[in-house]
């Protein structure tokens, strides 16, 4: 996001669920036009957050020119389309909450771009350099009750993230009910949306559109899944479940 919108943030607003976390504050920004007095609300508007490492920190599991343009470009992008439609399209809703809630009703570019806005927040927010070691705790006591043992999760996830064909996601989340689930979507969309063929709150994520890993392992995605959990960051998982 460019600095002219940073510099317009106002206030930061808490949302339910998974929204609040540290990832999921986000500040209002002013994006209205100079006739904005003529409007009785300021909208809601998505806001990239700032990188939790250095660019190169997930090197050598993510290269650094990757997350470069993952993040400058891309992401980027995905933040600006969204702010653009809720300002053309004047859409009301509050929160991240609201717009998931109502992911069925958006336009395309409403709909794709604040799944890719708020998918790659959480993203670089699940994963860290120099992790050592597997979950412990409470999360490998949920992984083993939800799936057996943790390289039968492993396992179980990257066959997810193998199968989705095209682009799209990898999740763990946890269901309303409290159990643990493997589920993919496809595009940008995530688990919290409306019309999730599988719903609940995202525990972990893994972005496996070809942008995300192309770079380091042009079309071995398998070795990109595999090389990932190097980096995953259970301390935020283990936050993200309770």
């Amino acid at each position: 996001m460019g600095d002219s919108l940073k510099a317009t943030i106002a206030t930061t607003v808490g949302s339910s669920l998974i929204f609040e976390t540290a990832s999921a504050k986000t500040p209002q920004v002013d994006l209205a036009p100079s006739n904005a007095s003529l409007n009785s609300f300021t909208p809601f508007v998505f806001v990239q957050i700032p990188l939790p490492y250095e660019k190169n920190a997930l090197e050598p599991f993510i290269d650094t020119m990757t997350m470069d343009i993952h993040y400058t470009k891309h992401h980027a992008a995905y933040i600006k389309n969204v702010n653009e439609a809720i300002v053309a399209e004047n859409i009301t809703y509050q929160t991240e909450k609201e717009f998931f809630d109502n992911a069925s009703k958006l336009s395309p570019k409403a709909r794709n771009n604040a799944g890719g806005a708020w998918n790659h927040n959480f993203f670089w927010q699940i994963m860290k350099p120099h992790v050592e070691g597997t979950p412990n705790g409470k999360v490998l006591e949920a992984i083993d009750n939800s799936f057996g043992s943790m390289p039968k999760f492993i396992e179980q996830f990257n066959a997810a993230a193998m199968a989705r064909f095209g682009s799209g996601w990898a999740w763990l989340i946890k269901d309303s009910d409290g159990k643990l689930v493997i589920t993919s979507t496809p595009n940008q969309d995530n688990p919290l949306m409306d019309d999730a063929e599988i719903k609940g709150t995202p525990l972990l994520g893994l972005d496996v559109w070809e942008h995300a890993y192309y770079l380091k392992y042009q079309n071995q995605r398998k070795e990109y899944v595999s090389n990932w959990w190097n980096i995953v960051n259970w301390d935020e998982v283990a936050k993200l479940l309770g």
